[in-house]
């Protein structure tokens, strides 16, 4: 797992995947850009009629702003990914494993817009979910952030899976390539990764760049 995600960090500047890094982290900016301004206004319509003081409620609609645009980043953050996933993919495959690529199955911008809103969506319910259980250990200092980062990580290391699987699988019935600790492995690394503050920024691209290295270095074998 380590070793995938060094040599996953090494390639993050190569040639061939910068310029779809550059691309899917300015899309992911300008989409939560997008939200916070929608969600500052809209909040800040409604403040002013319920606060008395104007400025108070500015203040108000600003923080809670920020503060859901940086909880929505990762969701953002992984629907986008998935929409260049197949670039992502792609360039890695080209380089480190030219036969699998050959292989490969291309999928159309209707399948991978499918399946960004679809895990944009799960991410977002089961998020929704996790909240009350996440509030009532808030008192904990440490529960809270735990259970948020155990949900992602079952999310993320399906989600990361997929986005090379689907590309070489023969047909859906075909078991997972990794198994359910490796797919937890690597959805945890690429969740905690999203909390660091610059390191959020490379997160889903590492974590799909570390997908690609950890499938086709076990030869697509199939785990439990």
């Amino acid at each position: 797992m380590l070793s995938a995600f060094a040599l996953a960090a090494n390639r993050l500047l190569d040639r061939a995947l910068l310029p779809i890094w550059l691309k899917s982290l300015g899309a992911t900016l300008i989409a939560c850009l997008g939200v916070g301004a929608a969600a500052w206004w809209g909040l800040t319509a409604l403040l002013t009629r319920t606060l008395p003081d104007p400025d108070h409620a500015a203040l108000a609609a600003t923080l809670a702003a920020v503060l859901g645009t940086w909880l929505l980043w990762r969701i953002v953050a992984l629907a986008v990914l998935q929409f260049f996933a197949d670039e992502v993919v792609q360039a890695i495959e080209a380089r480190d494993y030219p036969e699998m690529a050959l292989r490969a199955r291309k999928l159309g911008w209707r399948e991978e817009l499918a399946r960004a809103l679809g895990g944009a969506g799960r991410a977002l319910l089961f998020n929704l979910l996790a909240l009350p259980v996440a509030l009532v250990l808030l008192v904990t200092g440490v529960g809270a952030p735990l259970v948020f980062l155990l949900v992602n990580a079952v999310l993320l290391g399906r989600e990361l899976q997929d986005m090379v699987w689907l590309r070489h699988r023969a047909s859906p019935q075909d078991p997972s390539p990794l198994s359910w600790m490796e797919r937890l492995a690597l959805g945890g690394v690429t969740a905690f990764l999203l909390t660091v503050p610059f390191a959020n920024f490379a997160a889903p691209f590492l974590g799909a760049a570390c997908a690609v290295h950890l499938i086709h270095r076990k030869g697509l074998g199939h785990a439990a």
